[in-house]
């Protein structure tokens, strides 16, 4: 009888792209770019919770939308009053739908760094003026 032989583990590589930009300040001018900041002015770690109840907010009111319209019609329906409401459902969702929640996008790097830096400019100047 021949004993089974062991399966070797499967080996796994990652593939380590370098990358194409060079210079350190080329990286720095793309990072300025395509690194983005929260600016909506909470704290930042609030949006973690903040974000999905503003989506779940949106939703139970899509749902409420719906559940008002269809309460109209009473316990029996009459079959062209249904597909009369199934419109208007469709209708009313999709609008509230759009007039939703929308998480605004974050701002690019360079955009909050040139606005902080102004703001202590402002600063700067209302101390130097006052002697605070």
């Amino acid at each position: 009888m021949a004993t089974p032989q062991k399966r070797a583990a499967p080996v796994s590589f990652t593939v380590c792209t370098m990358s194409k930009i060079k210079s350190p300040d080329e990286k720095k001018r793309m990072s300025y770019e395509k690194d983005r900041r929260n600016v909506y002015g909470e704290n930042s770690k609030a949006s973690r919770k903040n974000i999905p109840r503003s989506k779940q907010r949106a939703h139970m009111a899509e749902r409420h939308v719906a559940a008002e319209l269809l309460r109209t019609l009473g316990p029996t329906p009459v079959e062209s009053n249904l597909e009369k409401a199934e419109g208007e459902v469709k209708a009313k969702t999709r609008l509230q739908r759009l007039n939703g929640f929308k998480k605004d996008p974050d701002k690019p790097l360079a955009e909050v760094l040139k606005r902080r830096a102004a703001r202590q400019q402002r600063l700067k100047q209302y101390r130097d003026r006052n002697g605070v």
